[in-house]
C-alpha cells in the first residue's frame, strides 16, 4: 500500500502501527523517527504541493484538520479524487479511535488493537495515580508568545495536565485554543509555566521572553524557578507521542510519584 502523510501527527500514527515501509512521501515538517528522513517531501503541511502528491499515485493520503488552514488540502484532495482520510483529534480518546480507523484502512487491525490497548492502559495507570494526588499543581501552557495562545478545555493538554497531577489554568475556557493576554495569565498566577511554542525548537525558546513581561517576577512560577521549556513535538501534536510528553511532565511536576514506564515504543 502506498501511503503519503501530509501532517507530522499522522506520520506518527502510521509509525506506531508499523506502516513505515508503506510510507512513500511526507510533509516537510514530519521529523520523527529519523529512519524516515530519506523519504521525499511534498511541502509544508499548510502548503502541500498537490500536483506532486498526485504524481506519486498514492493509495491513501493521511490528511488532517489539526491546524487552521489545512482545510485547503482537503478541498484539493477531494477535487482531484485522491484517496484520503481526514483526522482531527481533540482528545486522547480521539487519537485512540484514529489509530483503529487507520488500522482498518490499511489492513493492520490486529496491530492497531494492540497499540490502542497499550495506549489506554498507560492512560489508565496515570489516571489512577493522579486521582491520589491531593496537591494538584496549576500549569500554564504557552503555545505562542505574541499574541498569546494557550490550550483551553477542549484540548489534549488539559487531559495531559490532569493525568500528570495538575490543572491547566485555562481549563475553564470551553475551546481548543485560547487567544488571551499576559494580564489574564498574571491574574491566574500559575505555579508552573510551560513554554511549548508550535513549530519552534527548544533551543530557540528562552525564559527571558516571560521574565521581561510586566509583573512576571511576582508570579509563583517565577519565584520558584518553575519556567519549563518543553519539546513541542511531544505536546503540540495529536499523536501517541503525547504519552511520552505526559511521562516527562508528570516527573517534572511530581518527582518520585509516577513510575518509570516504557514510552509506548518511543523510537528516538
Amino acid at each position: 500500500m502506498r501511503i503519503i502523510s501530509i501532517c507530522p501527527s499522522n506520520t506518527e500514527l502510521a509509525v506506531y502501527l508499523g506502516l513505515n515501509e508503506h510510507l512513500i512521501a511526507l510533509d516537510d515538517f514530519s521529523d520523527w523517527p529519523n529512519e524516515l528522513d530519506h523519504l521525499p517531501r511534498v511541502g509544508p503541511d499548510l502548503s502541500i504541493n498537490m500536483d506532486l502528491v498526485e504524481t506519486y499515485q498514492p493509495d491513501l493520503v493521511l490528511a488532517s484538520l489539526s491546524v487552521p488552514g489545512m482545510e485547503k488540502n482537503i478541498t484539493e484532495l477531494e477535487k482531484r479524487n485522491i484517496p484520503h482520510v481526514v483526522f482531527n483529534p481533540q482528545s486522547l480518546q480521539d487519537i485512540a479511535e484514529d489509530l483503529l480507523t487507520l488500522g482498518k484502512l490499511t489492513n493492520h487491525e490486529e496491530r492497531s488493537k494492540k497499540v490502542v490497548e497499550e495506549f489506554l492502559s498507560f492512560i489508565h495507570t496515570y489516571k489512577k495515580i493522579s486521582l491520589s494526588i491531593k496537591n494538584k499543581k496549576t500549569v500554564y501552557f504557552e503555545w505562542w508568545p505574541n499574541p498569546i495562545f494557550t490550550p483551553g478545555e477542549v484540548n489534549w493538554l488539559t487531559e495531559i495536565s490532569q493525568l500528570a497531577g495538575a490543572q491547566n489554568i485555562f481549563a475553564d475556557v470551553n475551546v481548543a485554543s485560547v487567544q488571551t493576554t499576559w494580564e489574564d495569565v498574571y491574574r491566574r498566577n500559575p505555579e508552573h509555566i510551560c513554554l511549548s511554542w508550535v513549530g519552534v525548537k527548544q533551543s530557540r525558546m528562552n525564559p527571558a521572553h516571560v521574565l521581561k513581561r510586566t509583573g512576571s517576577q511576582e508570579l509563583q512560577a517565577v519565584k520558584n524557578n518553575n519556567i519549563h521549556l518543553l519539546e513541542e513535538a511531544l505536546y503540540c501534536r495529536p499523536s501517541p507521542r503525547l504519552l511520552v510528553g505526559l511521562e516527562k511532565l508528570a516527573h517534572l511536576l511530581h518527582p518520585g510519584i509516577y513510575p518509570t514506564m516504557n514510552k509506548l515504543h518511543e523510537k528516538s
